[in-house]
């Protein structure tokens, strides 16, 4: 097949629908916005300077780049690592070509031009590629879809070549992503072999492959490979359905279950197909499953997946804080299906979910630094708790992991997150999450302004038209849910702020007109829902979109995390202060806490009596407490995000 690039596509981006999908909203292309100063940033530059070129490092010294090698017969030995070893060298691939459209780099061309090669050379002439099959399986193929992520895989890699192409131009792994899926086409399917992967991303893969490249095959494989599950293929296998999303047609599905990162990673690729091919009726079932995950199934961080048995979500309400699994990389599985759900219909309630879960589901998962993993997002830490596996968060960040998925899943969402801001509509632009930076957009005949902003330690977000385009045209600035009280000028003009919604404005701009949204960052105390167990009792402290937690190197030496107490009036009156000499500037709360009571003596069960004892003692004491993402960048100690009531 020729390969053919930008077929119908309508921006250099992520999850780029065609002209004719069904959606709401577009992407405004990587380069168009641009975030250039402040909190995110920062993130950014960490990522391009260690982690990106770490990671490199990293594919060779733990032999993914030699497992190509081995399988493309130009070096021998044994492969190592799991089964989709590969899907490492395509995440950061994918990183490595968004961080390139961000800021040309000639040395990291080089590298994705060098591993191109590798991984050119391992494929098969009828386009098979899995380079730990390939050796391992001895030529065999798709013996064992549940567990031989071969599919998955290949989902990596078309959307890495996708990124490359869009991000630098070059087409080399355009090539290999087609070739293999024209295999996939010619394999499986109604009429061929029916089967599925046990790890979802190929739908996501092939929709924007079809989007890069037109061919409408692409598309119709990965609407059968969603509407194939929930018939038995995997119990045909000899396995439990619900782990791999396969227990429920995803039509009838009305919450999400199983192992969180194929669960939400099949969503995201459903959310795809629902807007490339208009079915509303896919898109209403991805929209029950959503509202289900979040009533019931989601930590207060954004993070999702209650069990390490099997990386799982668990049951409704089962959100326990110490044993909270949280991967990082269920977080950015997340933030993908919510982004695509935000596009397919406009609501501002994606976009709170997509900004609390950056900042405190998925930013957790890297050190400060740049370049320390978590795969686990524990939302509390036990004084003396011994690590006793590596992905445990007694171990504190890690430079890497046997199982490597997260670090470069967290490469590539840093590198593309310029892409999150803005969209655009036939009525407009909107600006869903809040940096420093500028946004231009293809409405009015082109238009451009600049952003702003000290978020989030200061909620004042400051939009200043520069090229105001022709004619009238609406900005729609989103008022986060918990902004009560935001407030908000247009050219000097009060008009209202509705938390929950956008606030929507048009007229004919003029340059130098400003658009002021102001976010009132006091305190909040939230509780969960008493079913909940795990919690009862407890509190969280947030302040804009924000979460925070006690950590161990801000308490009094006689006082652990473990026995921390506190009085939901007292933390309300709590003081902010902004730190910029602590971990890397950061606004801490000063919260009074107290002791628990008998927290180093007594039975650990006794018996009732008709009136709850005291639950702390002596005057309060203030610490402080600092961003949840932030935890874990000193000295590793006791935390907690849940604060038991006094």
């Amino acid at each position: 097949m020729t390969t053919t690039t930008s077929a119908g596509r309508t921006a250099v981006a992520p999850a780029a629908p065609t002209r004719a999908a069904s959606v709401v909203l577009r992407p405004v292309p990587l380069g168009a916005a641009r975030i250039a100063g402040g909190f995110w940033a920062e993130r950014q530059e960490a990522n391009r300077r260690q982690a990106i070129r770490t990671g490199y490092e990293k594919l060779e010294t733990a032999g993914n780049l030699q497992n190509f090698r081995i399988a493309a017969g130009v070096a021998t030995g044994e492969v190592r690592g799991p089964i989709f070893m590969d899907s490492d060298v395509y995440k950061w691939l994918e990183a490595a070509a968004w961080e390139y459209a961000r800021e040309a780099d000639e040395e990291v061309l080089g590298w994705i031009r060098e591993v191109t090669k590798v991984v050119a050379a391992a494929q098969a002439d009828d386009g098979y590629l899995d380079s730990v099959q390939q050796v391992r399986g001895e030529g065999r193929r798709y013996t064992d879809l549940p567990w031989s992520h071969e599919h998955y895989c290949a989902g990596h890699l078309f959307q890495a070549a996708v990124a490359i192409v869009r991000g630098t131009g070059e087409t080399g792994l355009l090539d290999v992503a087609v070739k293999l899926a024209d295999h996939l086409v010619a394999t499986f399917g109604e009429g061929r072999t029916v089967d599925v992967d046990g790890h979802p991303v190929v739908e996501m893969g092939l929709v924007e492959l079809y989007r890069e490249t037109g061919t409408q095959a692409y598309l119709d494989l990965a609407r059968w490979f969603v509407d194939a599950r929930g018939h038995g293929i995997i119990e045909n296998h000899g396995k439990a359905p619900t782990y791999f999303s396969d227990r429920v047609p995803v039509r009838e599905q009305t919450t999400v279950e199983g192992h969180s990162v194929r669960a939400v990673y099949l969503t995201a690729g459903a959310a795809d197909v629902a807007a490339e091919t208009g079915d509303a009726e896919l898109l209403a079932a991805l929209t029950t499953q959503w509202e289900g995950m979040l009533a019931t199934k989601t930590y207060v961080t954004g993070g999702i997946g209650a069990r390490w048995d099997m990386e799982q979500f668990g049951d409704h309400y089962e959100l326990s804080p110490d044993r909270a699994y949280a991967e990082t990389c269920a977080a950015i599985g997340s933030v993908q299906w919510t982004w695509r759900m935000l596009l397919a219909t406009g609501e501002a309630r994606y976009a709170d979910l997509v900004e609390r879960t950056l900042y405190n589901a998925f930013l957790p998962g890297v050190s400060l630094a740049g370049a320390e993993y978590f795969y686990v997002n524990a939302l509390q830490l036990r004084d003396g708790a011994h690590p006793d596996e590596e992905r445990s968060v007694a171990n504190g960040r890690r430079p890497w992991f046997d199982c490597a998925c997260c670090p470069p899943n967290i490469m590539r969402t840093l590198s593309s997150l310029d892409a999150y801001l803005a969209t655009s509509s036939a009525e407009g632009v909107q600006l869903h999450q809040f940096a420093t930076g500028t946004v231009r957009a293809d409405v009015a005949g082109g238009i451009a302004f600049g952003v702003t902003t000290d978020y989030p330690w200061d909620g004042t977000v400051r939009v200043e038209v520069t090229e105001p385009g022709a004619g009238e045209w609406e900005l729609a600035v989103r008022v986060p849910a918990w902004a009560e009280g935001a407030t908000a000028t247009v050219a000097g003009s009060s008009v209202a702020a509705t938390p929950g919604e956008y606030l929507r404005v048009t007229r004919a701009w003029a340059a130098g007109d400003v658009v002021e949204l102001v976010l009132p960052l006091q305190v909040r105390v939230l509780e969960a829902d008493a079913r909940v167990d795990a919690v009862r009792g407890a509190v969280v402290v947030e302040r804009g979109p924000l979460v925070y937690c006690v950590e161990q190197p801000d308490l009094p030496a006689d006082l652990s995390a473990d026995d921390v107490r506190v009085r939901v009036a007292e933390l309300r009156t709590a003081d902010a202060e902004h730190r910029p000499d602590l971990l890397g500037g950061v606004t801490v709360l000063r919260l009074p806490v107290r002791h628990a009571a008998g927290a180093a003596s007594g039975p650990l069960y006794r018996p009732a009596g008709d009136e709850a004892p005291a639950a702390s003692t002596g005057e309060a004491v203030t610490v402080d407490a600092v961003p949840y993402y932030a935890w874990a960048n000193r000295d590793l100690g006791a935390m907690r995000v849940w604060l038991p009531r006094a």
